[in-house]
């Protein structure tokens, strides 16, 4: 199981928000680039970064700049989201350095467009962030129902040729509360794709069941409030997901 980091960027600092909320946002540090080099040190084999002010379609050059200092001045992979929405935005972020670009929005609402980012691309560089509530798609930051449920999204997503989808419950996310092992599972079962599972982990237990789902493709998951908060160590994380 491969534990992932997360850094959310605003205006060009670390923060985490609650199920979404974009007025929901706690500063953890001013220097994202310092936590992002903490974490490489604890041993993390890849990061995840988002574009907060992006996903909001906000002005999001602080953010950009955060993430061009964060790929120089650390050694492993970077997954970055957070209002791709075109080809162009892609490109820039790969040229960057980005190694994976999570697509949300645009596969919710355009299924060929992303066929067409997967051609171009590759398989490997582009995943699929399915952010859901109740079972049912947020895209435009969260703020917006997608017109269409996460399971049905999934199947979609797999006959656009990713192989990989970023499974969030936003209801769960930043709250502490537990990861949705159901709805992850279903997700992977549904669409047979290999799933990073996010929202809601605040305990080394929930890292240890869905080590115990590593078979049904949930190969990864994605931590960060309960990191902040100290709820337990990186380091404690990796050796959980042994």
């Amino acid at each position: 199981m491969l534990i992932i980091p997360a850094i959310d960027l605003q205006n060009g600092k670390c923060v985490r928000l609650s199920q979404g909320r974009k007025d929901a946002a706690v500063v953890y540090d001013d220097d994202p680039v310092k936590v992002a080099q903490s974490f490489a040190h604890a041993g993390a084999r890849m990061l995840h970064v988002v574009d907060l002010d992006a996903a909001f379609s906000h002005h999001s050059f602080p953010n950009r700049n955060a993430l061009r200092k964060i790929i120089e001045a650390i050694e492993i992979p970077v997954q970055f989201g957070g209002g791709l929405r075109s080809p162009d935005d892609i490109r820039q972020i790969i040229e960057l350095g980005v190694t994976r670009a999570v697509i949300g929005t645009l596969a919710a609402e355009s299924p060929e467009t992303l066929k067409g980012l997967v051609q171009t691309f590759g398989r490997d560089h582009i995943a699929v962030g399915i952010d859901a509530r109740d079972g049912e798609v947020m895209v435009r930051g969260w703020e917006q129902k997608g017109k269409i449920r996460a399971v049905e999204l999934a199947r979609v997503v797999a006959q656009a040729g990713v192989n990989r989808i970023v499974y969030t419950d936003v209801a769960r996310d930043g709250m502490l509360t537990g990861a949705n092992l159901e709805q992850t599972l279903l997700i992977a079962r549904e669409s047979g794709l290999k799933i990073t599972a996010s929202g809601g982990v605040s305990s080394l237990a929930d890292i240890q069941r869905f080590n115990q789902l590593s078979s049904f493709g949930i190969d990864s998951v994605i931590i960060g409030k309960a990191l902040y908060e100290r709820r337990f160590t990186l380091e404690e994380a990796l050796q959980a997901s042994l």
